[in-house]
């Protein structure tokens, strides 16, 4: 027998299609769309970013929590 695999639809990076070049930490509402409920950050396969604003969400998400926007984790 053989494995087929899968080919899923290839997502498309939200960030690329608005034409927004750097993700400000201030935006939370935005950021928030990327973090799972437990307060996680949703991975690039999972989100569908591309590899350089991963990286700034990545950042963006983590300033975030530290002045007290977004959560660490939840209750």
């Amino acid at each position: 027998m053989r494995k087929e695999k899968r080919k899923g639809k290839k997502r498309i990076c939200s960030f690329c299609v608005d034409k927004i070049d750097y993700i400000d930490y201030k935006q939370s509402d935005r950021l928030r769309r990327f973090i799972t409920e437990r307060g996680k950050i949703l991975p690039r396969r999972i989100s569908g970013n591309c590899a350089k604003h991963q990286r700034q969400l990545t950042t963006a998400i983590k300033r975030a929590r530290q002045m007290a926007l977004l959560p660490y984790t939840s209750e």
